[in-house]
């Protein structure tokens, strides 16, 4: 690349050189996420993983895609650009993890108004560090300049990840029968979803990010900034010691839309709303947006990021293994026959 220069491209907006060094400033960042299954390194065309296959009788490949959304935006605001591609990374992995997979491997992409090889470095040693919490390895990505067509300081950050299960051992909605318990796994703020009613709440655009509030304890930037919880580890060694019949993870839609994804027809999540730990981020939400509770849980997570149904003999053995891991788990509910599908009361 040290002979590759094009002036007309560079007068139309394009700094392919400023990529190249963003490259170069990245490398530290991905080396870190490299695991065993790697075998390309970065500037190819093209991200070589080679999985072990041991032990498997039928392994199935699993894959998820997602982006930040419009948090990003708060980051913009910050200046702030090391958290995101946490969230990022968090997005798709958190998904494929309920399927019962092992990431492997991830892959991003950044869509960016002017190519600044220190804000795109920064991008990547975020979802780097999302990558090393999920104990997958970042094998490629891409960086695009979109000048004219984006704001220069705009970006827009998104992944793509693959995961790996064996058949035997996905996790099937069939599986969750009645009397099963239903354990929470606490959220560490809004995560990722939500943020266009978050936004509008607090007129980010208007608003002090910086000062701070006291019912957070932080700064209001701190708080909407906070990183999206990397559940993988924790499940998979929940995965290990108990007996999981299902996992939801806690998206755009809250309660009502993700929970019944993981229940079969004629079974109902009976929840109760009192044994929920919800944050302070979200009763501010909710008194400042004067948003009824319905809305709040049909939007955010709740403090729920997760939520993981379990037979109830092996309840206890889940709950040991997600807080052996660090995860401060506990019981929210059970499922019970009917087709209301999801019941907080």
């Amino acid at each position: 690349m040290e002979n590759s220069h094009s002036a007309s491209y560079a007068a139309a907006g394009v700094n392919i050189e400023a990529g190249y060094e963003g490259v170069r400033l990245m490398k530290k960042h991905v080396e870190r996420t490299f695991i065993p299954g790697v075998v390309s390194d970065l500037g190819g065309f093209g991200g070589l993983f080679a999985p072990d296959l041991a032990g498997m009788r039928e392994p199935i490949l699993v894959s998820g895609t997602d982006g930040v959304g419009t948090k990003q935006r708060i980051a913009q605001l910050m200046d702030r650009h090391d958290t995101v591609g946490i969230d990022c990374v968090a997005m798709c992995v958190n998904d494929i993890i309920c399927c019962g997979a092992k990431p492997l491997f991830f892959l991003d992409y950044i869509a960016i108004g002017r190519n600044d090889p220190q804000k795109v470095a920064s991008l990547v040693a975020g979802v780097a560090e999302g990558c090393v919490r999920a104990g997958c390895a970042l094998i490629g990505g891409e960086t695009a300049e979109h000048p004219g067509t984006m704001q220069p300081e705009d970006y827009d950050l998104a992944g793509f990840s693959v995961g790996i299960v064996d058949k035997a051992k996905i996790l099937d909605p069939r599986a969750v029968r009645p009397g099963d318990v239903l354990l929470a796994l606490p959220s560490s703020g809004v995560h990722s979803n939500g943020y266009s009613l978050v936004r509008k709440v607090f007129d980010v655009e208007h608003a002090n990010l910086g000062r701070t509030v006291p019912e957070l304890g932080q700064t209001l930037g701190d708080a909407l900034l906070t990183p999206t919880c990397i559940y993988v580890k924790p499940v998979l060694a929940a995965l290990e010691a108990a007996e999981v019949h299902g996992l939801s993870h806690i998206t755009g839609g809250g309660f009502y839309e993700n929970i019944p994804r993981s229940l079969p027809q004629g079974l109902c999540a009976k929840i109760e709303k009192a044994a929920v730990r919800v944050p302070p981020i979200f009763r501010l939400i909710e008194s400042l947006g004067k948003i009824p509770q319905r809305d709040m849980f049909n939007t955010f997570n709740m403090g729920v990021g997760m939520s993981m149904c379990v037979s109830p003999d092996s309840a206890d053995k889940a709950l040991a293994a997600l807080r052996a891991a660090g995860v401060e788990a506990y019981v929210m509910g059970e499922i019970v026959p009917g087709d209301e599908r999801i019941c907080l009361c």
